[in-house]
């Protein structure tokens, strides 16, 4: 079931000033949610320009701008997934490089290299497209693994090495993903450690009827599309992130976090009714994910603290990647995301 938590009662802190109570505190966070969050709804409107609905896909791309967080998007062709992370970034007023996989790209076209230069004779550096504070990888899965593994020092480290030099990334550096899940030829499956990255993988779905019919519309005045401007800046989304991180997340919320996660390893206890169908379980980075992208979704949502609905909101794109079915799912046409519903329907709510 579906319901609210109120924020809890923990004992009051004490500060070299005053007591500040827990409900203090909240009220507190709830302000300085409010007083740094209004720029939400302008970036919306901005991208409401180009993206007709989607707004689960434009939510989660916020999440990963307030968190960090990288993000891979899967979906048919031309359901506007590079469109939408090209229009996130016109609203965003920062560099953006776009970079498209293909099987012949070496780990150089991506990181950069050493150039020998002949008047200096000397190598100097030329650092490649990674260098920028949003990148959309698209199709990610038509390079090779060699390619692919290029981007776990980035998309971990924030930071690259070039012959014996390490180089940091810029503070807001975010890769959003692109891959279709249907093209065969010419794709190569991306590494676990690389998808384990990724703290969302949104699956993005058709268009309603209704939007489909404003799409129809909207191909009538190309002009209106490319008129996307800047609303905030990467000192604000910086600013913003400290925000996020002192939403309050009571006791029972993170109880309930760790029994999600946990459960899909608990095969001979919590997790026995779904043994035979998972082959590996989710690692404690699921577990950390879900916390921070609940805590953005409540930054979203105007609110200082985290509910439950936050975590059952979240724990598919968390989740969906980190759970390996076995051959009995498979062989019964049972996926991760089913596995996940089943965890969210089981788990008790606090």
């Amino acid at each position: 079931m579906n319901q609210s938590v109120e924020p809890a009662t923990p004992p009051p802190v004490q500060t070299s000033q005053t007591m500040t109570t827990p409900h203090e505190s909240v009220q507190a966070i709830n302000e300085a949610v409010k007083n740094s969050s209004a720029w939400v709804g302008l970036l919306r409107s901005e991208i409401s320009k180009t993206i007709i609905g989607q707004q689960m896909l434009i939510d989660r791309l916020l999440i990963g701008l307030l968190t960090g967080g990288h993000i891979l998007l899967e979906g048919f062709p031309g359901l506007a997934k590079t469109l939408a992370v090209k229009t996130l970034a016109q609203t965003v007023s920062t560099d953006f490089r776009r970079i498209q996989f293909t099987p012949d790209m070496l780990p150089a076209d991506i990181m950069g290299t050493e150039i020998y230069n002949p008047q200096a004779t000397s190598f100097e550096v030329k650092k490649g497209p990674i260098f920028s504070s949003l990148i959309l990888a698209d199709e990610i899965n038509r390079a090779p693994s060699k390619v692919q593994s290029a981007l776990l020092e980035a998309m971990q480290e924030k930071q690259v090495t070039i012959g014996d030099t390490s180089y940091q990334l810029p503070d807001l550096f975010l890769v959003l993903a692109t891959q279709n899940p249907i093209e065969q030829e010419g794709t190569y499956p991306l590494p676990e450690a690389q998808v384990d990255r990724f703290m969302l993988k949104v699956v993005v779905d058709y268009p309603s009827r209704e939007e489909e019919r404003q799409i129809l519309d909207l191909v009538d005045h190309p002009d209106s599309t490319t008129d996307v401007n800047p609303i905030i800046a990467p000192a604000d989304i910086l600013q913003a992130r400290k925000v996020v991180d002192s939403i309050y997340l009571d006791d029972r919320i993170k109880e309930y976090i760790v029994e999600l996660v946990y459960t899909t390893r608990d095969l001979d206890g919590a997790g026995a009714a779904i043994k035979e169908y998972i082959e590996t379980g989710a690692s404690p980075r699921a577990t950390i994910n879900l916390k921070v992208a609940a805590r953005a979704l409540a930054y979203l949502n105007g609110r200082g603290y985290v509910i439950p609905d936050d975590i059952k909101t979240c724990a598919l794109d968390v989740l969906r990647h980190r759970i390996r079915i076995s051959y009995e799912a498979e062989a019964e046409g049972i996926s991760s995301e089913d596995i996940v519903r089943t965890l969210l329907d089981t788990v008790p709510v606090p």
